[in-house]
This record gives C-alpha cells, structure tokens and sequence, in this order.
C-alpha cells in the first residue's frame, strides 16, 4: 500500500503567491504601472522574467531575496501535515507540481527544513545569472489548450506515474491538494479511487462544482479543506483502513 500526494505551492502549502510576494522587495514595495500592465494572460513566466529584470536594475540582490520568501507563511496546519508526512514516508510518496520555480521552493522547503519531505519537485527552473539577476524558464512544452503555455500539471502527474510504474511502483490512491484553475486538468486526469482536496474558497473548488452542476463532474471523490489539519485527518484514516 502506497500513497501518492500531489500538492500544489501557492496559495496550497504557502498562503500567498510566491510571485507576487517577491514584489515586497522592490522599490516602494510595488512595481511600475507599465509593468505591472504588461501581464498577458497564460504568459506569466515571461511576465516574472520582467520583474526579475526590474528588481535586478533595482539593485536587489540574492540574499535581500532569499530573506523575504522564507519569510512566507505556511497555509493553517501545514506545518503538521508535512511533519505527519514526514514521519510516514514509508506509506507516502509525495511531489510538488507548481508554476513558481525552482529557487524559491527551494529557498523555503529548505528553511522549514521540509525538503526531504518531498521526493520530486517540478516547477519552473530557475537561477542567478552571473550578473546577479534570476532567470526563470518554461518548465516545458505542451498541447493542452487549457493550461498556461510552460506548464500542463496533467502532462506531468501523467509522466510521473509512467515512470514510476517502470520503476514497479503503483499508488493505491492518489491525493491532489491544490486550489488554483491550472490545478484542474490534472484533477480531471484522476481516477474514481482518487481524491481532489481543492482549498475552501479558491478557483479549483469553484471549477469543480461548477462541473458537478453542468452535470459533468471529476470522476475522483473530492474533500474540500480550509485548513491542512483537514487533509491530514484524512489520511490519519486512509492508513489505518
């Protein structure tokens, strides 16, 4: 019996965006009009690569970064469910698919000392040019007309579970904890044995109602959740069944 979870970052095992939460080290705490305006939907990476740039010009560097991202808190009860999962690694395998990037769940896995909680990591590859500026690019190509243009969670939940059955190994049930709309494509990816715990309040809760309205809901049983200890109650009983 294994155990697979899917978590989402922002907004799922964070409570902001981490994006958005770097703006906190610009200027003034905030970012010109002109590029704040310049966002084109399902264009984000490009549009952080022109944050990037600015808070480079701005002269702010590696270090002021790091200080403020692992200053982000944690979603209520996170910090118990990593540790509960931390403890049971034995039943759980659990991997993050995130639109962030590499550099900032890094940063802040690490400074919670959670990052060994995680066996995979997929998420926008990220780093420091020599010239001190960070650099971000498409995590991959896709097809689906559905989701951003440098990330389909479906195409990557999909390739890992094919690696891993080439590896032996097969999940009695998969858990997707997340809250955004680019979470639903991998949600509708799921099976009937599967659940989808949305986050109380957040895009993916409403997609997926509005789904079971138009009388075409996820085949996957779904939990709802406000706070993490809602997540780890259930898997407190997935185990012991």
């Amino acid at each position: 019996m294994k155990f697979l979870l899917v978590f989402d970052f922002d907004h799922t095992i964070i409570d902001e965006n981490s994006d958005t939460w770097i703006v906190k080290c610009a200027p003034e705490r905030k970012l010109p009009n002109g590029l704040r305006n310049s966002y084109q939907p399902g264009h984000w990476t490009e549009y952080m690569g022109r944050v990037f740039v600015y808070l480079g010009d701005s002269g702010v560097k590696e270090d002021e970064m790091k200080r403020t991202m692992t200053r982000i808190p944690f979603t209520a009860g996170m910090i118990d469910l990593l540790g509960f999962i931390g403890e049971n690694k034995e039943l759980f395998d659990c991997i993050i698919v995130s639109d962030s990037n590499t550099v900032f769940i890094d940063w802040i896995l690490k400074a919670a000392d959670f990052h060994k909680v995680f066996d995979e990591v997929f998420t926008n590859p990220a780093a420091f040019s020599s010239t001190g500026y960070l650099t971000v690019q498409h995590f991959h190509a896709h097809h689906c007309a559905k989701c951003p243009k440098n990330l389909c969670k479906r195409k990557v939940l999909k390739e890992f579970l094919d690696k891993q059955l080439e590896r032996g190994v097969s999940y009695t049930q998969i858990a997707y904890i997340g809250d955004g709309g680019n979470d639903l494509c991998p949600v509708m990816f799921l099976k009937k044995n599967d659940i989808a715990m949305p986050r109380q309040g957040y895009t993916l809760e409403k997609k997926i109602s509005q789904l079971a309205q138009s009388l075409s809901p996820v085949q996957c049983s779904v939990l709802v959740w406000s706070s993490a200890s809602d997540i780890m109650t259930y898997l407190k009983l997935l185990i012991k069944e």
